[in-house]
């Protein structure tokens, strides 16, 4: 299978379409007229934006009798006998499911599976262009946790890995939870863990810029859905002196009693110093600074913050904390935006991930083959470490072979990889 941009102005890949000039109800025409301007993005969108395509050459009945009927039969008869050739003689072990009910989809929030597929679709291209991964959309018409893990185990002899995508919190920790405890291939909730996998690689980059480590840093997280604890997860397994996570009503905190079965775990693990109250509470004094919440934060919060302090605002599209604002107090500004510098981009870790992973045939991604990947995404950098260069850019075509043997190495040495 290949994922393809497909553009509705190209005679070669239109895949029945109607045609470039006619209108779309409600959004103007393609070609543009007075009262209703071109839009590139529908035009973009026109049939979706990819194709199945074949591997192998269909040109003849020889062809067609190896790749159908009669020859498939003797394919199908070793995989019977012998299971795991399903690895060797299909496409299992190179495709992942990308899977979603739409509740949480990038800043639109719950739409439902239909209108999330545009998305899903763009994640299955950015599997493919980035980590040469195949990748099939699935939206399911679902929202209830149970039931996704059963519809996804039911879809997984098909695939290598599921990709767990925009699936709202806290559903999502159960909802991956479940599906890696009972099956052997890697789930990866790309919202949790991509997000802090680059976050965490920016980190390193920017403390090793400023002579520091991470265990000299205090951080705060605003936002506890999943990628806030997703991050404070990981940075404290890591090594980061301390993290405390804000959510609407403050700093989550062992004296707050309104913290649910997640949150009240969060708790016992970071604000070692024992903060409570509001975030800008939290912000006084703090090395790090990690936007994921879409709130704003007041600039005298962040003035308070540190010396040489680090500020992630990485909300899209309005970053919590204005670059122009954070360049004012912060050593190091990273946002989730593509027209500033250091941008922290999902892209840079879950291609590589699941490559890697597939490559080995890995039965689950370990918190060891996450930190492996943000090593080697950080390593990228190199001597070209600069305050307005802490990551690389998604297009730097060393990201994804480096994440790719990094995780690999990391599987084989941790005991999940397969071969």
């Amino acid at each position: 299978m290949a994922a393809e941009i497909v553009n509705p102005r190209s005679d070669s890949k239109t895949h029945g379409a109607a045609s470039a000039d006619s209108d779309i109800s409600g959004t103007g025409s393609l070609t543009g007229t007075p009262d209703e301007p071109f839009d590139p993005v529908f035009a973009l969108h026109r049939g979706g934006k990819m194709a199945i395509q074949a591997t192998v050459p269909m040109r003849d009945k020889d062809d067609l009798s190896l790749a159908y009927t009669p020859g498939v039969a003797k394919v199908c008869s070793a995989i019977a006998e012998n299971p795991e050739l399903v690895n060797d003689y299909t496409w299992k072990s190179q495709v992942v499911a990308v899977v979603t009910d739409g509740t949480a989809v990038l800043g639109l929030g719950d739409i439902g599976p239909e209108a999330s597929l545009p998305v899903m679709e763009g994640k299955a291209i950015l599997f493919k262009q980035f980590g040469g991964v195949d990748a099939v959309p699935i939206a399911l018409a679902t929202t209830d946790a149970d039931e996704i893990v059963e519809t996804v185990v039911r879809l997984a002899p098909s695939f290598g890995g599921v990709n767990l995508e925009d699936i709202s919190a806290p559903r999502c920790f159960e909802i991956e939870r479940k599906l890696q405890e009972r099956l052997d291939i890697p789930v990866f909730h790309d919202d949790q863990h991509g997000t802090a996998v680059v976050t965490l690689a920016a980190l390193r980059n920017a403390a090793k810029l400023s002579g520091r480590t991470l265990g000299d840093l205090r951080g705060v997280i605003s936002g506890a859905g999943a990628a806030g604890v997703a991050i404070a997860k990981f940075l404290l397994e890591a090594g980061i002196g301390d993290i405390a996570v804000a959510d609407r009503k403050g700093i989550v905190s062992r004296d707050r009693e309104d913290l649910t079965d997640v949150k009240r775990e969060l708790a016992e693990i970071t604000n070692k110093a024992g903060i409570s109250g509001p975030l800008e509470t939290a912000l006084a004094g703090a090395d790090v600074f990690i936007g994921v919440s879409g709130g704003t934060v007041p600039e005298p919060a962040v003035a308070s913050m540190a010396p040489g302090a680090y500020v992630f605002a990485m909300a899209n599209p309005t970053p919590e904390v204005h670059p122009d604002i954070a360049h004012k107090y912060a050593a190091v500004v990273a946002t989730g935006r593509s027209d500033y510098p250091n941008q922290i981009n999902n892209v840079l870790a879950f291609p590589g991930i699941f490559a890697g992973a597939l490559q080995v045939r890995a039965s689950r991604i370990t918190e060891g083959m996450k930190i492996a990947a943000a090593n080697a995404l950080a390593d990228v950098v190199g001597d070209e470490l600069a305050a307005d260069y802490v990551i690389p850019s998604p297009f730097d075509e060393r990201v994804a072979p480096a994440v790719t043997a990094a995780v690999a190495a990391a599987a084989r040495a941790e005991g999940v990889a397969r071969r």
